[in-house]
Protein backbone atom coordinates (compact mmCIF):
# COMPACT_ATOMS: atom_id res chain seq x y z
CA UNK A 1 0.00 0.00 0.00
CA UNK A 2 2.60 2.72 1.08
CA UNK A 3 4.26 1.88 -2.33
CA UNK A 4 1.94 2.18 -4.24
CA UNK A 5 1.14 5.74 -2.54
CA UNK A 6 4.87 6.76 -3.09
CA UNK A 7 4.54 6.15 -6.50
CA UNK A 8 1.11 8.21 -6.93
CA UNK A 9 3.20 11.46 -5.48
CA UNK A 10 5.08 14.07 -7.99
CA UNK A 11 7.40 16.09 -6.93
CA UNK A 12 7.36 19.60 -8.93
CA UNK A 13 10.40 20.91 -9.23
CA UNK A 14 11.83 24.67 -9.05
CA UNK A 15 11.73 25.56 -12.94
CA UNK A 16 14.44 27.56 -15.05
CA UNK A 17 11.38 30.88 -14.97
CA UNK A 18 14.54 33.40 -16.07
CA UNK A 19 16.41 32.68 -18.82
CA UNK A 20 19.14 30.61 -17.29
CA UNK A 21 18.48 32.26 -13.30
CA UNK A 22 19.47 29.54 -10.92
CA UNK A 23 17.43 30.20 -8.20
CA UNK A 24 13.79 31.95 -7.09
CA UNK A 25 12.46 33.17 -4.11
CA UNK A 26 9.06 31.79 -3.15
CA UNK A 27 6.65 34.95 -2.65
CA UNK A 28 3.49 33.73 -2.16
CA UNK A 29 1.83 29.89 -1.90
CA UNK A 30 -2.02 29.55 -3.65
CA UNK A 31 -2.58 26.73 -2.39
CA UNK A 32 -1.95 24.44 0.78
CA UNK A 33 -1.41 20.28 1.12
CA UNK A 34 -4.87 18.79 1.13
CA UNK A 35 -5.69 21.23 -1.44
CA UNK A 36 -7.03 19.72 -5.02
CA UNK A 37 -5.12 21.13 -8.42
CA UNK A 38 -5.70 20.98 -11.68
CA UNK A 39 -3.25 20.58 -14.83
CA UNK A 40 -2.08 24.47 -15.65
CA UNK A 41 -3.67 25.70 -12.31
CA UNK A 42 -0.90 28.44 -10.71
CA UNK A 43 0.02 27.49 -7.13
CA UNK A 44 2.69 30.01 -6.68
CA UNK A 45 3.90 33.06 -7.08
CA UNK A 46 8.04 33.28 -7.24
CA UNK A 47 10.36 36.13 -8.08
CA UNK A 48 13.35 36.03 -10.18
CA UNK A 49 16.46 38.30 -10.40
CA UNK A 50 14.53 39.83 -13.06
CA UNK A 51 10.92 39.59 -12.56
CA UNK A 52 7.65 38.26 -10.21
CA UNK A 53 6.34 34.87 -12.23
CA UNK A 54 3.54 32.73 -11.11
CA UNK A 55 4.10 28.89 -11.93
CA UNK A 56 1.27 26.36 -12.93
CA UNK A 57 1.14 22.99 -11.61
CA UNK A 58 1.87 20.28 -14.51
CA UNK A 59 -0.42 17.14 -12.51
CA UNK A 60 -3.99 16.52 -11.66
CA UNK A 61 -4.23 15.49 -8.01
CA UNK A 62 -4.15 16.81 -4.04
CA UNK A 63 -1.24 18.64 -2.56
CA UNK A 64 0.61 16.68 -0.48
CA UNK A 65 3.32 19.26 0.74
CA UNK A 66 4.98 22.23 0.60
CA UNK A 67 8.43 21.62 1.37
CA UNK A 68 9.77 25.54 1.67
CA UNK A 69 7.47 28.45 3.18
CA UNK A 70 6.76 31.76 1.45
CA UNK A 71 10.18 33.74 1.47
CA UNK A 72 12.43 31.28 0.77
CA UNK A 73 15.25 31.25 -1.80
CA UNK A 74 15.50 28.09 -3.80
CA UNK A 75 17.57 26.81 -6.41
CA UNK A 76 16.05 26.02 -9.62
CA UNK A 77 15.49 21.82 -10.06
CA UNK A 78 14.49 21.91 -6.45
CA UNK A 79 11.39 19.54 -5.20
CA UNK A 80 9.36 22.63 -3.81
CA UNK A 81 5.74 21.27 -3.82
CA UNK A 82 4.14 17.43 -3.85
CA UNK A 83 1.22 16.37 -5.25
CA UNK A 84 -0.45 13.02 -5.21
CA UNK A 85 -2.06 12.44 -8.46
CA UNK A 86 -4.04 9.55 -7.22
CA UNK A 87 -7.01 11.69 -6.25
CA UNK A 88 -8.86 8.98 -3.83
CA UNK A 89 -5.50 7.90 -2.14
CA UNK A 90 -4.10 11.40 -2.01
CA UNK A 91 -6.36 12.13 1.61
CA UNK A 92 -5.93 8.72 3.55
CA UNK A 93 -1.45 9.29 2.47
CA UNK A 94 -1.82 13.00 3.89
CA UNK A 95 -3.70 11.67 7.11
CA UNK A 96 -2.11 8.03 7.59
CA UNK A 97 1.38 8.94 7.91
CA UNK A 98 2.12 12.71 8.45
CA UNK A 99 4.43 11.73 10.99
CA UNK A 100 6.57 8.99 8.88
CA UNK A 101 6.58 10.63 5.60
CA UNK A 102 6.90 14.25 5.75
CA UNK A 103 9.87 14.35 8.01
CA UNK A 104 12.85 12.33 6.31
CA UNK A 105 11.47 14.10 3.04
CA UNK A 106 11.87 17.75 4.85
CA UNK A 107 14.91 17.62 6.33
CA UNK A 108 17.16 16.73 3.01
CA UNK A 109 14.95 19.06 1.19
CA UNK A 110 14.85 22.27 3.29
CA UNK A 111 18.46 22.08 4.98
CA UNK A 112 20.65 22.25 1.94
CA UNK A 113 18.84 25.70 1.08
CA UNK A 114 18.95 27.03 4.77
CA UNK A 115 22.73 25.89 5.43
CA UNK A 116 23.33 27.28 1.61
CA UNK A 117 24.99 23.81 0.82
CA UNK A 118 24.28 20.92 -1.52
CA UNK A 119 22.93 17.86 -1.16
CA UNK A 120 21.64 17.14 2.55
CA UNK A 121 24.08 14.02 3.48
CA UNK A 122 27.27 16.15 2.78
CA UNK A 123 25.58 19.31 4.62
CA UNK A 124 25.15 16.62 7.58
CA UNK A 125 28.44 15.39 7.67
CA UNK A 126 30.43 18.33 7.44
CA UNK A 127 28.66 20.16 10.54
CA UNK A 128 29.55 16.74 12.88
CA UNK A 129 32.80 16.99 11.68
CA UNK A 130 33.21 21.18 12.23
CA UNK A 131 31.64 20.89 15.89
CA UNK A 132 34.71 19.03 17.08
CA UNK A 133 37.39 21.53 15.04
CA UNK A 134 35.70 24.50 16.46
CA UNK A 135 36.36 23.19 19.79
CA UNK A 136 39.61 22.16 19.48
CA UNK A 137 41.01 25.50 21.34
CA UNK A 138 38.30 24.11 24.61
CA UNK A 139 39.76 22.41 27.92
CA UNK A 140 40.29 18.60 27.32
CA UNK A 141 37.09 18.15 29.62
CA UNK A 142 34.82 20.18 27.04
CA UNK A 143 36.73 18.14 24.14
CA UNK A 144 35.87 14.75 26.00
CA UNK A 145 32.33 15.53 26.80
CA UNK A 146 32.17 16.52 22.66
CA UNK A 147 33.66 13.24 21.64
CA UNK A 148 31.22 11.57 24.18
CA UNK A 149 33.43 10.01 26.80
CA UNK A 150 32.11 11.16 30.02
CA UNK A 151 34.89 9.71 31.84
CA UNK A 152 37.55 12.47 31.05
CA UNK A 153 35.45 15.71 32.85
CA UNK A 154 36.36 14.40 36.74
CA UNK A 155 40.31 14.53 35.19
CA UNK A 156 40.17 18.33 35.99
CA UNK A 157 37.61 18.97 39.03
CA UNK A 158 38.44 22.45 39.81
CA UNK A 159 39.53 23.69 36.25
CA UNK A 160 36.13 22.69 34.66
CA UNK A 161 34.40 25.00 36.80
CA UNK A 162 33.94 27.41 33.34
CA UNK A 163 33.11 24.27 31.52
CA UNK A 164 29.75 24.01 31.68
CA UNK A 165 29.09 27.31 29.83
CA UNK A 166 30.92 26.65 27.19
CA UNK A 167 29.18 23.33 26.29
CA UNK A 168 26.18 25.83 25.31
CA UNK A 169 28.11 28.13 22.91
CA UNK A 170 29.86 25.31 21.08
CA UNK A 171 26.92 23.41 20.39
CA UNK A 172 25.39 26.22 18.65
CA UNK A 173 28.47 27.07 16.79
CA UNK A 174 26.89 25.63 13.47
CA UNK A 175 23.17 26.78 13.74
CA UNK A 176 21.04 26.89 10.69
CA UNK A 177 21.19 29.77 8.87
CA UNK A 178 20.73 31.01 4.92
CA UNK A 179 24.30 32.63 3.76
CA UNK A 180 23.03 35.61 3.33
CA UNK A 181 21.91 35.55 7.37
CA UNK A 182 25.84 34.57 7.73
CA UNK A 183 27.02 37.40 5.88
CA UNK A 184 24.88 39.94 7.85
CA UNK A 185 26.01 38.37 10.76
CA UNK A 186 29.82 38.40 10.16
CA UNK A 187 29.03 42.58 8.68
CA UNK A 188 27.73 43.11 12.09
CA UNK A 189 30.72 41.26 14.09
CA UNK A 190 27.83 39.16 15.67
CA UNK A 191 28.94 35.43 16.13
CA UNK A 192 26.04 33.02 15.38
CA UNK A 193 27.24 30.51 18.20
CA UNK A 194 25.46 33.34 21.11
CA UNK A 195 21.95 34.04 18.26
CA UNK A 196 18.79 32.73 20.08
CA UNK A 197 17.28 30.80 16.84
CA UNK A 198 13.10 31.57 16.04
CA UNK A 199 12.63 30.47 12.97
CA UNK A 200 11.14 27.30 12.44
CA UNK A 201 13.32 23.97 12.68
CA UNK A 202 15.98 26.35 14.90
CA UNK A 203 16.83 28.66 11.45
CA UNK A 204 18.47 31.98 12.84
CA UNK A 205 16.42 34.88 11.13
CA UNK A 206 17.92 38.46 10.18
CA UNK A 207 15.91 39.56 13.15
CA UNK A 208 17.71 37.15 15.37
CA UNK A 209 21.07 39.02 13.99
CA UNK A 210 19.25 42.24 14.66
CA UNK A 211 18.23 41.53 18.04
CA UNK A 212 21.64 40.12 19.00
CA UNK A 213 23.61 43.45 17.96
CA UNK A 214 20.61 45.84 19.66
CA UNK A 215 21.09 43.74 23.04
CA UNK A 216 22.97 45.03 25.84
CA UNK A 217 26.36 42.99 26.91
CA UNK A 218 25.63 41.45 30.20
CA UNK A 219 27.99 42.93 32.64
CA UNK A 220 29.46 39.61 33.29
CA UNK A 221 30.71 38.68 30.22
CA UNK A 222 33.89 40.43 29.90
CA UNK A 223 35.16 39.16 32.94
CA UNK A 224 34.11 35.44 31.34
CA UNK A 225 35.39 36.01 27.71
CA UNK A 226 39.30 35.98 27.05
CA UNK A 227 41.54 38.89 26.40
CA UNK A 228 40.61 38.38 22.47
CA UNK A 229 37.66 38.84 22.81
CA UNK A 230 38.02 42.61 24.23
CA UNK A 231 38.51 44.18 20.53
CA UNK A 232 34.82 42.63 19.49
CA UNK A 233 33.29 44.28 22.32
CA UNK A 234 34.92 47.39 21.90
CA UNK A 235 33.88 47.40 18.51
CA UNK A 236 30.34 46.81 18.99
CA UNK A 237 29.14 50.12 19.48
CA UNK A 238 30.75 50.91 15.86
CA UNK A 239 28.26 48.56 14.32
CA UNK A 240 25.24 48.89 16.53
CA UNK A 241 22.02 48.75 15.02
CA UNK A 242 18.82 50.69 16.42
CA UNK A 243 15.67 48.79 15.32
CA UNK A 244 13.49 52.14 16.18
CA UNK A 245 16.11 54.33 14.24
CA UNK A 246 16.92 52.21 11.26
CA UNK A 247 15.42 49.57 9.37
CA UNK A 248 17.70 46.94 6.65
CA UNK A 249 16.08 46.24 3.69
CA UNK A 250 17.40 42.70 2.46
CA UNK A 251 19.00 43.61 -1.20
CA UNK A 252 17.82 40.44 -3.26
CA UNK A 253 15.55 39.62 -6.32
CA UNK A 254 14.97 42.41 -9.00
CA UNK A 255 16.60 45.20 -6.61
CA UNK A 256 19.88 42.62 -6.81
CA UNK A 257 19.96 42.42 -10.41
CA UNK A 258 19.31 45.89 -11.10
CA UNK A 259 22.58 46.83 -8.29
CA UNK A 260 24.69 44.85 -10.55
CA UNK A 261 23.78 45.60 -13.59
CA UNK A 262 24.24 49.08 -13.36
CA UNK A 263 27.15 48.69 -11.08
CA UNK A 264 28.85 46.69 -14.25
CA UNK A 265 27.27 49.09 -17.37
CA UNK A 266 28.62 52.56 -15.67
CA UNK A 267 32.09 50.98 -15.12
CA UNK A 268 32.70 48.66 -18.26
CA UNK A 269 30.77 51.28 -21.04
CA UNK A 270 32.04 54.61 -21.12
CA UNK A 271 29.71 57.17 -20.81
CA UNK A 272 28.78 60.28 -22.44
CA UNK A 273 25.76 62.58 -21.43
CA UNK A 274 24.91 65.52 -24.06
CA UNK A 275 21.69 67.67 -23.06
CA UNK A 276 19.05 70.00 -24.80
CA UNK A 277 16.76 71.94 -23.79
CA UNK A 278 13.13 71.80 -26.79
CA UNK A 279 10.29 74.15 -27.03
CA UNK A 280 7.48 70.79 -27.38
CA UNK A 281 4.87 73.35 -26.84
CA UNK A 282 3.60 71.65 -30.41
CA UNK A 283 3.97 68.56 -29.36
CA UNK A 284 1.60 68.64 -26.04
CA UNK A 285 -0.99 70.83 -28.64
CA UNK A 286 -0.84 67.55 -30.91
CA UNK A 287 -0.99 64.82 -27.64
CA UNK A 288 -4.59 66.69 -27.02
CA UNK A 289 -5.46 66.88 -30.66
CA UNK A 290 -4.54 62.82 -30.62
CA UNK A 291 -6.54 61.95 -27.26
CA UNK A 292 -10.00 63.07 -29.81
CA UNK A 293 -8.81 61.09 -32.50
CA UNK A 294 -11.41 58.25 -32.96
CA UNK A 295 -8.21 55.97 -34.29
CA UNK A 296 -6.97 56.44 -30.42
CA UNK A 297 -9.83 56.15 -28.23
CA UNK A 298 -9.31 53.52 -25.40
CA UNK A 299 -5.58 53.82 -25.88
CA UNK A 300 -2.93 55.53 -23.64
CA UNK A 301 -2.06 59.02 -25.21
CA UNK A 302 0.41 60.94 -23.41
CA UNK A 303 3.74 62.66 -24.04
CA UNK A 304 5.64 59.57 -24.06
CA UNK A 305 4.13 58.51 -26.94
CA UNK A 306 5.30 60.63 -29.02
CA UNK A 307 8.44 61.15 -27.49
CA UNK A 308 9.04 57.28 -28.41
CA UNK A 309 7.66 58.19 -31.90
CA UNK A 310 10.67 60.86 -32.04
CA UNK A 311 13.17 58.88 -31.01
CA UNK A 312 12.36 55.94 -33.89
CA UNK A 313 12.51 58.64 -36.33
CA UNK A 314 15.41 59.60 -35.02
CA UNK A 315 17.01 56.30 -34.90
CA UNK A 316 15.61 55.90 -39.05
CA UNK A 317 17.94 58.80 -39.44
CA UNK A 318 20.98 57.51 -37.49
CA UNK A 319 21.03 53.95 -37.71
CA UNK A 320 24.19 53.53 -36.48
CA UNK A 321 22.89 54.74 -33.12
CA UNK A 322 21.08 51.34 -32.34
CA UNK A 323 24.42 48.78 -31.92
CA UNK A 324 25.72 46.86 -29.11
CA UNK A 325 29.38 45.46 -28.20
CA UNK A 326 30.92 42.00 -28.06
CA UNK A 327 33.04 41.87 -26.44
CA UNK A 328 34.09 38.80 -26.79
CA UNK A 329 34.74 39.41 -30.57
CA UNK A 330 35.87 42.75 -30.51
CA UNK A 331 33.01 43.12 -32.88
CA UNK A 332 29.89 46.12 -33.13
CA UNK A 333 26.68 44.76 -33.83
CA UNK A 334 24.82 47.60 -36.09
CA UNK A 335 20.89 46.67 -35.19
CA UNK A 336 18.17 46.55 -37.63
CA UNK A 337 15.47 46.60 -35.39
CA UNK A 338 14.37 48.80 -32.41
CA UNK A 339 13.05 46.25 -29.10
CA UNK A 340 12.28 50.31 -27.26
CA UNK A 341 13.23 49.58 -23.35
CA UNK A 342 11.04 51.98 -21.05
CA UNK A 343 12.20 51.82 -17.61
CA UNK A 344 9.51 52.00 -15.04
CA UNK A 345 9.93 52.29 -11.33
CA UNK A 346 7.65 48.97 -9.67
CA UNK A 347 7.67 48.10 -6.08
CA UNK A 348 10.30 45.36 -6.64
CA UNK A 349 12.87 47.77 -8.25
CA UNK A 350 13.46 49.51 -11.28
CA UNK A 351 12.73 47.20 -14.34
CA UNK A 352 13.68 48.09 -18.23
CA UNK A 353 10.93 46.05 -20.52
CA UNK A 354 10.64 46.86 -24.13
CA UNK A 355 8.58 47.06 -26.90
CA UNK A 356 9.75 44.35 -29.79
CA UNK A 357 9.97 45.55 -32.88
CA UNK A 358 8.70 49.20 -32.18
CA UNK A 359 10.30 50.19 -35.50
CA UNK A 360 7.95 48.62 -37.30
CA UNK A 361 4.74 50.00 -34.95
CA UNK A 362 1.70 52.55 -35.70
CA UNK A 363 1.16 55.09 -33.79
CA UNK A 364 -2.38 53.30 -32.29
CA UNK A 365 -0.31 49.70 -32.20
CA UNK A 366 2.86 52.00 -30.53
CA UNK A 367 0.45 53.31 -27.89
CA UNK A 368 -1.33 49.90 -27.07
CA UNK A 369 2.19 48.32 -26.32
CA UNK A 370 3.14 51.28 -23.82
CA UNK A 371 0.01 51.15 -22.40
CA UNK A 372 0.27 47.34 -22.07
CA UNK A 373 3.98 47.67 -20.94
CA UNK A 374 3.00 50.19 -18.13
CA UNK A 375 0.16 48.47 -16.66
CA UNK A 376 2.28 45.02 -16.74
CA UNK A 377 5.17 46.81 -14.85
CA UNK A 378 2.55 48.09 -12.44
CA UNK A 379 0.86 45.01 -11.17
CA UNK A 380 4.76 43.12 -11.25
CA UNK A 381 3.69 40.58 -13.90
CA UNK A 382 6.48 41.21 -16.33
CA UNK A 383 8.09 38.46 -17.85
CA UNK A 384 11.81 37.80 -18.02
CA UNK A 385 11.49 37.42 -21.79
CA UNK A 386 9.71 41.05 -21.69
CA UNK A 387 13.09 42.76 -20.32
CA UNK A 388 15.45 40.55 -22.67
CA UNK A 389 17.19 42.24 -26.17
CA UNK A 390 16.34 45.90 -25.86
CA UNK A 391 18.34 48.03 -28.11
CA UNK A 392 17.64 51.96 -26.70
CA UNK A 393 15.78 52.41 -23.58
CA UNK A 394 13.80 56.53 -22.26
CA UNK A 395 13.51 57.08 -18.68
CA UNK A 396 11.24 59.12 -18.07
CA UNK A 397 12.44 61.24 -14.62
CA UNK A 398 10.11 64.32 -15.66
CA UNK A 399 6.80 62.54 -14.03
CA UNK A 400 9.00 63.13 -10.64
CA UNK A 401 8.98 67.03 -11.30
CA UNK A 402 12.82 66.09 -12.08
CA UNK A 403 14.09 68.98 -14.65
CA UNK A 404 17.28 66.01 -15.80
CA UNK A 405 19.76 63.79 -14.81
CA UNK A 406 22.63 61.28 -16.58
CA UNK A 407 21.18 57.89 -16.99
CA UNK A 408 23.04 54.64 -16.72
CA UNK A 409 23.18 53.01 -20.10
CA UNK A 410 20.81 49.40 -19.61
CA UNK A 411 23.38 46.46 -20.12
CA UNK A 412 23.95 45.53 -23.70
CA UNK A 413 22.25 48.87 -24.98
CA UNK A 414 24.26 51.65 -27.33
CA UNK A 415 22.17 55.14 -25.56
CA UNK A 416 19.47 55.86 -23.11
CA UNK A 417 16.47 59.31 -23.34
CA UNK A 418 16.17 60.43 -19.95
CA UNK A 419 13.32 62.94 -20.26
CA UNK A 420 12.76 65.87 -17.62
CA UNK A 421 9.70 67.18 -16.61
CA UNK A 422 7.31 69.48 -18.95
CA UNK A 423 6.71 73.16 -17.56
CA UNK A 424 5.88 76.51 -18.56
CA UNK A 425 8.94 78.88 -19.01
CA UNK A 426 9.59 82.30 -20.59
CA UNK A 427 11.05 81.22 -23.92
CA UNK A 428 11.86 83.66 -27.16
CA UNK A 429 9.35 82.59 -29.34
CA UNK A 430 9.21 85.00 -32.83
CA UNK A 431 10.81 87.12 -31.15
CA UNK A 432 9.28 87.86 -28.41
CA UNK A 433 9.25 86.02 -24.63
CA UNK A 434 6.45 84.52 -24.18
CA UNK A 435 5.28 81.38 -21.72
CA UNK A 436 6.06 77.86 -23.56
CA UNK A 437 6.16 74.48 -22.75
CA UNK A 438 9.73 73.44 -22.13
CA UNK A 439 11.90 70.45 -21.12
CA UNK A 440 15.42 69.38 -21.00
CA UNK A 441 16.04 66.26 -22.95
CA UNK A 442 19.55 64.01 -21.46
CA UNK A 443 21.09 61.36 -23.80
CA UNK A 444 23.85 59.18 -22.70
CA UNK A 445 25.72 57.02 -24.42
CA UNK A 446 28.46 54.46 -24.99
CA UNK A 447 31.64 55.99 -26.46
CA UNK A 448 32.97 52.98 -27.72
CA UNK A 449 29.69 52.80 -30.01
CA UNK A 450 28.74 55.91 -30.45
CA UNK A 451 31.44 59.39 -30.97
CA UNK A 452 30.41 62.86 -30.12
CA UNK A 453 28.95 63.49 -33.62
CA UNK A 454 26.76 60.89 -34.45
CA UNK A 455 25.39 61.24 -30.25
CA UNK A 456 24.90 65.20 -30.92
CA UNK A 457 23.04 64.50 -34.62
CA UNK A 458 21.03 61.75 -32.74
CA UNK A 459 19.64 64.03 -29.67
CA UNK A 460 19.19 66.90 -32.10
CA UNK A 461 17.02 65.32 -34.37
CA UNK A 462 15.03 64.12 -31.45
CA UNK A 463 14.90 67.89 -30.23
CA UNK A 464 13.37 68.68 -33.55
CA UNK A 465 10.92 66.35 -34.30
CA UNK A 466 9.49 67.63 -30.73
CA UNK A 467 9.84 71.35 -32.06
CA UNK A 468 7.94 70.81 -34.71
CA UNK A 469 5.98 67.09 -34.69
CA UNK A 470 4.98 67.60 -38.59
CA UNK A 471 8.56 66.03 -38.87
CA UNK A 472 7.04 62.43 -37.67
CA UNK A 473 5.46 63.07 -41.61
CA UNK A 474 8.37 64.69 -43.45
CA UNK A 475 10.89 62.31 -41.88
CA UNK A 476 9.11 59.25 -41.28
Amino acid sequence: MTTMTEASVREFKMPDVGEGLTEAEILKWYVQPGDTVTDGQVVCEVETAKAAVELPIPYDGVVRSLHFPEGTTVDVGTAIIAVDVNGGAAPEAASEAPAAQPAPEEAPKRQPVLVGYGVAASSTKRRARKGPEVAVPATPAIQAELNGHGTAAPATPAAPAPAPAAPEPVAKERPLAKPPVRKLAKDLGVDLATVTPSGPDGVITREDVHAAVAAPVPAAAPAAVATAAAPAVAASPVVAFDAARETRVPVKGVRKATATAMVGSAFTAPHVTEFVTVDVTRTMRLVEELKQDKDLQGLRVNPLLLISKALLVAIKRNPDINASWDEANQEIVLKHYVNLGIAAATPRGLIVPNIKDAHDKTLPQLAEALGELVSTAREGKTSPAAMQGGTVTITNVGVFGVDTGTPILNPGESAILAIGAIKLQPWVHKGKIKPRQVTTLALSFDHRLVDGELGSRFLADVAAVLEQPRKLITWA
